[in-house]
């Protein structure tokens, strides 16, 4: 019988989509440290299920206990010892018998006797509804400096089909086991122990390679000076190498002092990431419970192709691993057991829905399995709610919150994009002065603004005067003075020579002589209207360039690249090289703020550069009537924020739109939670409900589809951010002419408007 949490739980996730993180690739994990006592099972048994109830309530789905959590690490002989070992066995089956209440996948440790009793394994047992899902032996025994392993263990490493002791009973142990959850797609999980991430060819990186996603690592791992960070740069480097979650668990309070001491480290890794980590030489039990992507791990196997080369070169050696019995994290049982069946609320349950393509995934793989075996098997259960996610997760996916990185990322994109238009310059003959000569249009916006100090400062690398820099600003029907005095103010303050051209008159010439209506002055402000002038900037550029031996340099961004949001051919889509074209609109102004703090320019430059992050982004194409709010490109197209964290996801992730909006609403539906990146302002601190998260997904997946053939034929520009580019060369390729069909069928299906 369910409680009635559960009950409410399973009814609410039911019947919306963004109740529960299992619907969207997620699993939550616990890595646990807590207080053992020292050679006492029953007693270990016991705070193991206080701590596994509390993790049930959390909607956990794996738990992961220290090496030896029921015994003990630090017991020396007393493992080898009858009464020490027989009470290990029974608290196994306590734990066994207790946990078919319990949701968790129970990953804890434990000394079991081989089955004819003449070896003692060091296992991790994995545990889940009243099962024993595999015993995984310790394979690589520590005996140096202080660590006698093998005095009292045998090693796992060459254990297959051998059998220990449990509850009279014999089970077979695996050191090459996985395991496989149904109902939660993308999860299968291999259990290492403490020594087996410490040598050269881990047991976990063969797994992986094998198929495991998760990696669970129960460990003694006194500790010493130095020793944590060793422990995070070995389960960083094994789930950046591996593409998996490392889930860590270190033995604390309660362990012998006699000649050691201990710390119960506990973090969580996923693909070289730091998701979570606890406090360390705590008191009481500590835990870190985070949320791991799984769809990022399957996702970045598809990708890196490498990595299945990888497992075909090692593929005699993976023959050796096995599945273990396949579970399912939430049943399976049958429908009207989902719900609490008492009579004290008559009120008919809503009925348990499929919602999203991960549920329905799972069923068909659940119904096929029922087919091959000729068996009935129980219809899957309906993932629990789980509340927000718990791990990081930035609204800004391309600009860190955290003020040093964004530092650090700054420091990194804008001496790519220099030296991008360093390395073109000198090549064509613009390393010496007098050579080719960068002709950039300036319009006193964020993107012209940055592409300006960009070649700025290739000049000096290239050792040439940035007089040499030829800017221009072209005034058209609907500039105002504010931006184009701000590009003449920026230009001479960094030394640039400037001049304006007027493009009306030939703009007005080009109206009347292909019949628009503008050119007999009619107030006819249509496309045609606003790429007229966008296309005259730039043919004049482009002869320009002709005229002094120059090249164009590019301003256009990665954000418009994505929403097609540029002048196709001669106009603001083209140039001889482009620096902008790997940053997004939310990383520019990032940029220039890091560059103003860096002091690269004098203070009456970085004046300018400030009035330039106050202004609004327009492309100032429509002339506005006195009293009416001037064109915003924001108001046409949507916000950038969103159209980032959407093309984020789709471009470096390969996420589909269901689980978009749904990371769009965890990262943006409140403005008060969560952290924003320095320098952002407080007046731009805003949230989005999911109506406008739907509607301006929908925005960016029509746009991102229709406007490929302008990336098709993408100037040259470097690849900045590992978010990943555009560029038809690099990181993306699609035809022009693909439909959206798919796309805009699960927003519709998947993801909800109010």
């Amino acid at each position: 019988m369910t409680s009635a949490t559960d009950t409410a739980g399973h009814a609410a996730a039911a019947t919306d989509p963004h109740a529960s993180i299992y619907d969207h690739g997620f699993v939550r994990v616990a890595a646990v440290t807590l207080p053992v006592a020292l050679a006492d099972p029953a007693a270990n048994a016991e705070r193991h299920l206080e701590v596994l109830r509390d993790l049930h309530d959390q909607q956990v789905g794996i738990a992961v206990f220290p090496e030896l959590s029921l015994t003990g690490y630090s017991l020396d002989d007393l493992v080898l010892q009858e009464p020490l070992l027989d009470a290990a066995e029974q608290a196994v089956l306590t734990v066994l018998e207790a946990s078919e209440e319990l949701m968790p996948i129970i990953v804890l440790g434990a000394p079991l006797r081989a089955k004819d009793r003449s070896r003692v394994f060091n296992c991790g047992v994995v545990i889940h509804r009243g099962q024993i899902l595999g015993i995984a032996p310790k394979q690589n025994l520590p005996t140096y400096r202080e660590f006698y392993e093998r005095r009292w263990f045998a090693p796992g490493d060459d254990a297959a089909g051998e059998e220990v002791i449990l509850g009279g009973q014999f089970a077979q142990i695996s050191p090459h086991g996985i395991i496989r959850v149904e109902d939660v797609p993308g999860l299968s999980l291999f259990v290492e122990v403490c020594e087996d991430m410490w040598v050269p060819v881990p047991p976990s990186a063969e797994a992986a390679l094998a198929g495991a996603t998760v990696i669970a690592n129960l460990s003694g791992s006194p500790i010493t000076i130095g020793r944590a960070e060793d422990r995070k740069l070995m389960a960083r480097s094994a789930s950046a190498r591996g593409q998996a979650a490392y889930i860590y668990a270190a033995a604390g309070e309660g362990e012998s002092t006699t000649d050691l001491a201990w710390d119960g480290q506990t973090f969580v890794y996923e693909c070289g990431d730091l998701l979570g980590e606890s406090e360390r030489f705590p008191t009481g039990v500590r835990s870190t419970i985070v949320d791991v992507d799984l769809d990022r791990i399957v996702a970045e196997r598809r990708r890196q192709n490498t990595f299945d080369d990888n497992r075909r070169t090692h593929a005699a050696s993976l023959e050796k691993f096995d599945g273990w019995e396949e579970t399912t994290l939430f049943g399976p049982w049958d429908a009207p057991d989902c719900w609490d069946d008492s009579d004290e609320d008559d009120e008919e349950m809503p009925e348990p829905i499929l919602l999203g393509g991960r549920r329905r995934a799972a069923q068909a793989r659940h119904d096929a399995r029922s087919a091959a075996t000729g068996a009935e098997l129980p219809a899957l259960r309906t993932p629990p709610a789980t509340g927000p996610l718990r791990r990081h997760h930035d609204r800004f996916p391309f600009v860190p919150d955290d003020p040093a990185r964004l530092a650090q990322d700054c420091y990194e994109a804008y001496n790519i994009q220099v030296a991008g238009l360093v390395r073109r310059l000198k090549q064509i003959g613009g390393d010496m002065p007098g050579g080719t000569r960068p002709v950039i249009g300036v319009s006193g916006g964020l993107d012209s603004t940055h592409a300006l100090i960009v070649c700025a400062r290739a000049m000096d690398v290239l050792g040439r005067d940035r007089s040499e820099i030829l800017a221009f600003t072209m005034p058209g029907f609907a500039t105002t003075e504010h931006t184009r005095s701000n590009a003449e103010l920026l230009s001479r303050a960094i030394g640039a020579s400037f001049e304006t051209i007027d493009i009306r008159p030939a703009s007005t010439q080009m109206f009347k002589d292909m019949g628009h209506p503008f050119g007999e002055g009619e107030p006819v402000y249509d496309v045609t209207f606003e790429n007229v002038q966008a296309g005259m900037r730039y043919d004049y550029l482009f002869r320009l360039a002709n005229h002094h031996g120059g090249i164009v340099v590019g301003t256009g961004d990665l954000s418009e690249l994505a929403l097609g949001w540029c002048t196709y051919g001669v106009g603001d889509h083209m140039s001889h090289y482009g620096v902008n074209a790997g940053v997004p609109k939310t990383l520019i102004q990032h940029l220039i703020r890091w560059v103003i703090s860096e002091g690269i320019f004098d203070a009456a430059t970085a004046e300018v550069l400030r009035a330039v992050l106050d202004t609004e982004i327009s492309p100032e194409l429509i002339p506005t009537a006195p009293g009416q709010k001037a064109q915003s490109t924001e108001d046409s197209i949507g916000p950038y924020a969103l159209h980032d964290f959407a093309l984020y996801h789709l471009l470096r992730r390969g996420y589909g739109p269901g689980k978009i909006a749904y990371l769009a609403h965890q990262a943006w539906g409140d403005a008060e939670a969560g952290e924003w990146p320095a320098g952002y302002a407080e007046d731009d601190r805003r949230a989005y409900d999911r109506g406008e998260i739907k509607h301006w997904l929908t925005v960016f997946t029509r746009r991102f589809f229709s406007n490929q053939f302008k990336r098709s034929a993408l100037p040259n520009a470097p690849k900045v951010l590992a978010g990943g580019s555009l560029s038809p060369r690099g990181d993306w390729r699609m035809p022009s002419d693909a439909a959206s069909t798919a796309w805009l069928a699960e927003i519709e299906r998947d993801v909800p408007g109010d």
